[in-house]
């Protein structure tokens, strides 16, 4: 995928904040789908504002892949909660969190521009709770 970006449950599992099975790569709304045969994989196709925020590149047996950090990981996660289930999301905010791969202020920031702000923001309230 030429223009693709690990994303979703991928990137958590590269991230180490899942142990869920990672298959999923993000392009744009109009990118060129490559058949892939394997491993299998679901595209999920993000608009552009969502897919340009938040990519990092990561060195892979010599291959230099764009993947979305942490912070931006989680927003999309609780953007997609139907889809990904809020049986992975809520455990990988709060493992993100456990691990300090992101901290509150990255994360509500990628979901405010995410537009994930309302479904995470309970969430990360009660895990980031003083007491």
């Amino acid at each position: 995928m030429p223009k693709g970006v690990i994303c979703l449950v991928s990137a958590l599992a590269f991230h180490g904040i899942t142990d869920h099975i990672p298959r999923r790569i993000a392009i744009g709304p109009k990118d060129w789908k490559s058949q892939v045969d394997y491993p299998p994989l679901r595209i999920v196709r993000f608009a552009g504002k969502f897919l340009r925020d938040g990519i990092e590149i990561h060195d892979i047996e010599g291959v230099s892949v764009p993947m979305f950090g942490v912070a931006k990981t989680i927003a999309d996660v609780f953007r997609h909660r139907h889809s990904v289930g809020i049986d992975v999301a809520v455990p990988a905010l709060k493992e993100a969190l456990r691990q300090r791969k992101a901290t509150p202020s990255e994360i509500s920031a990628c979901a405010m521009r995410g537009g994930a702000w309302n479904a995470l923001r309970p969430y990360l309230e009660a895990f980031t709770a003083d007491g």
